[in-house]
């Protein structure tokens, strides 16, 4: 069990924590970004998370072939480019924890370098996430390790090797680790969801609670997950279907969620 506040407790004893996730729906507006607070909050997610990067922390700008996407749904752009209308702006972070404080809900972040998580002790977060693109940065690991604050650990692009190296780390300070198993495929098939892999988390990762980050389409996949006694559910969220973003593919509504 891990205890956020009285509300928020991930236990298989409990429903999952349903964590609604904003990213790139805010189309760079902050008027949209803070809106999506605003109705992920009425629309019953326990938690919120956003992202906490600027391009440079994750790609340089390079238009050489190597930094552009060769497929998907960012086919032909660079790196640069979809990280640059991605990301959250540093300068629109104050506002929204002030929000979420005036909600009263969980507001936590990704941070893709170790000056987003000085900027992120700011405002006091009370978890971090760990995207699966860093489980190899162990010098960032350690780094939100050592603010010994809970950690959700995001698996998709990731060995059992190294999800095993970054916990290890992690435990150097403690063990309250939520590991999400999660494909990283925009949007992922349902088809490709693989669910029955959670057991096998489970089994290798006995000492440690496992949820899921599910990029598919739909809820179906987010459903099948809770019959593995799942500890939480991370969705990319969106207003409505009207949102036009490099995630919103992978995005449900407010109704969904």
């Amino acid at each position: 069990m891990i205890k956020i506040n009285n509300k928020i407790i991930f236990s298989e004893k409990k429903p999952p924590v349903l964590i609604a996730e904003i990213s790139a729906n805010h189309c760079g507006s902050k008027n949209l970004f803070l809106k999506h607070i605003k109705e992920a909050a009425k629309s019953g997610a326990d938690m919120i998370k956003i992202q906490t990067y600027e391009p440079a922390d994750i790609t340089v700008n390079s238009s050489k072939k190597i930094f552009k996407i060769k497929n998907g749904i960012w086919k032909g752009k660079s790196y640069w480019d979809l990280y640059k209308n991605a990301c959250t702006p540093f300068a629109w972070h104050k506002d929204a924890f002030r929000l979420a404080k005036k909600l009263k809900i969980v507001l936590f972040s990704t941070p893709f370098s170790e000056r987003a998580v000085d900027f992120l002790e700011s405002f006091k977060v009370p978890i971090y996430k760990i995207s699966s693109f860093e489980i190899t940065d162990y010098s960032l690991i350690n780094k939100i390790a050592s603010t010994r604050k809970p950690i959700i650990l995001s698996t998709g692009m990731a060995s059992i090797k190294e999800i095993i190296n970054a916990i290890k780390i992690i435990k150097k300070y403690h063990n309250k680790i939520i590991i999400l198993y999660c494909v990283s495929g925009y949007p992922t098939p349902e088809h490709e969801a693989n669910v029955s892999t959670i057991p096998m988390l489970k089994n290798k990762l006995k000492t440690n609670l496992i949820g899921l980050s599910d990029h598919t389409s739909s809820i179906n996949t987010s459903l099948a997950s809770i019959s593995f006694k799942i500890v939480a559910i991370e969705k990319h969220f969106k207003l409505s279907n009207k949102i036009k973003s490099e995630d919103s593919k992978f995005s449900i509504t407010a109704r969904e969620f």
